[in-house]
């Protein structure tokens, strides 16, 4: 018989009506499940860790930090005020600017339901948000996104416009159709500033293109990194991990990730999520942190283990994870630094007082997020990786050379967020949110802003059908 134990408690939503209803995190075996029960609509229970690793030692806590100038007041609650509002535990890292709800594509996962029949939002009205973003914690990360934001033709002129204004890190999110068909395209981005391709990325084959996007799309996914080769643009591989389609390539894709190095410069993993076009028939049962933490291992037999990842730092421990490595010439990895369980980083355990094991304060949310920026505009980004020049062999150089050469073109970012659905909602976690959509003069997180009821009901998110 398994063995059960009620860790703590926590506030969700019924995943038929959308109500606020009281969850408890229930251990079982070492498994961590979601349990709640809404008064109306009966007992709802999801997995939200698999035990690989201990539930407990992953986390991270830090003093929460308020909204720099709230667009909404508290009168609801957690999650029906966004805004951000007042009680909301942490700063802006990355800021969504959705430029269209069109689409080249009809993905049957899609969690914003996007489609061809909405018009697109005036340039003056996004350049109003982009500047209102700098009253609101500003100058931020900006990702460009959608829809599929490059349907737009005028993604170059807002990316100058908005670099002009200050936000120093601009990042595309695409299928990469357009990066792939388009001569001349990526260096058009790439002139006028972009960053980084987060380019949507499930496989190595077909078929899992063919389940989760609608069609054959792995030729064109090398067509858009080679442009992006060319025009200096650093891409970060994003695979939407479905359990039985694609968990098995996860080695894969960091193998085609080491060998596009140092065009590509990451790869951010993102377990399924249940909303949007794809609200219905959520399992029990999920890919969670742990499983995909355990697969990595696995799948790289060895040379990523999953103690070399940290849990989240700026947002909560339980949304993500991140690690460094260096790839070896022989395409093999090797860890710059491993993962730590703790507060400051010391290493300490993580304590129930308000500071770390180690004694020292509590780090503040928001310099997290500070930091979490910073990180990312450095590793994600593609022109600053410059191949140092070759000496010539057999000189006292050539290892002072190999070793800038593994600094600079040799790094992979490795990391994962688990977005929350109505079914695993869990409002503690959706306070730290750091991952915002901007909708005008308000900032809403990621989690709620596409929070879909199983009859495809919204909160926030108006929704394409």
């Amino acid at each position: 018989m398994t063995d059960t134990q009620v860790l703590s408690w926590t506030e969700s939503v019924c995943p038929v009506c959308l109500k606020k209803i009281p969850a408890k995190r229930v251990k079982r075996g070492q498994a961590v499940f979601m349990e709640k029960t809404c008064p109306d609509h009966g007992d709802f229970g999801v997995e939200v860790w698999g035990g690989h690793l201990p539930y407990e030692d992953w986390n991270r806590i830090k003093e929460p930090s308020t909204p720099i100038n709230p667009a909404t007041t508290v009168q609801e609650g957690c999650p029906f005020d966004c805004g951000l509002c007042p009680d909301h535990r942490q700063h802006s890292c990355c800021v969504l600017l959705e430029v269209t709800d069109r689409c080249n594509l009809g993905c049957p996962i899609c969690f914003a339901s996007s489609g061809d029949e909405e018009k697109d939002p005036p340039m003056e009205e996004l350049l109003e948000t982009l500047r209102d973003l700098l009253t609101r914690g500003g100058p931020l990360n900006i990702q460009l996104s959608g829809g599929e934001p490059t349907v737009r033709d005028d993604i170059p002129q807002l990316i100058v416009k908005g670099k002009e204004m200050g936000h120093p890190f601009f990042q595309l999110n695409t299928n990469g159709i357009r990066l792939a068909e388009e001569g001349g395209y990526a260096e058009a981005l790439a002139q006028a500033g972009l960053d980084c391709v987060f380019l949507q990325f499930d496989g190595i084959t077909d078929q899992v293109y063919r389940e989760i996007r609608g069609r054959d799309l792995f030729e064109t996914k090398k067509k858009a990194i080679e442009a992006c080769k060319k025009s200096g643009i650093g891409v970060v591989l994003v695979p939407t991990l479905k359990e039985g389609t694609n968990t098995n390539q996860v080695g894969d894709i960091l193998r085609f990730a080491a060998a596009n190095l140092p065009t590509v410069t990451g790869v951010h993993f993102q377990p399924m999520t249940f909303a949007g076009r794809f609200p219905q028939g959520a399992p029990i049962n999920r890919f969670t942190l742990s499983h995909l933490l355990h697969a990595i291992e696995v799948q790289t037999e060895g040379q990523m283990k999953m103690t070399d990842f940290s849990p989240a730092e700026a947002e909560n421990a339980y949304c993500s994870f991140s690690g460094s490595f260096l790839v070896n010439r022989d395409g093999s990895f090797r860890v710059k630094a491993s993962g730590k369980a703790s507060s400051c980083g010391c290493g300490s355990p993580v304590p129930e007082a308000p500071a770390c094991g180690c004694g020292s304060p509590l780090p503040k949310a928001a310099d997290r997020a500070s930091q979490a920026r910073a990180y990312v505009a450095k590793a994600w980004k593609g022109q600053a990786r410059v191949r140092p020049a070759r000496s010539v062999k057999g000189t006292c150089t050539d290892s002072l050379d190999d070793f800038l050469d593994s600094l600079r073109n040799r790094q992979l970012a490795i990391s994962a967020m688990t977005f929350m659905d109505a079914w695993n909602l869990d409002l503690e976690r959706l306070r730290d949110c750091y991952i915002h959509i901007a909708e005008g003069k308000r900032l809403i997180p990621f989690c709620a802003y596409n929070l879909t009821a199983q009859d495809g009901r919204t909160l926030y998110r108006s929704v394409n059908c």
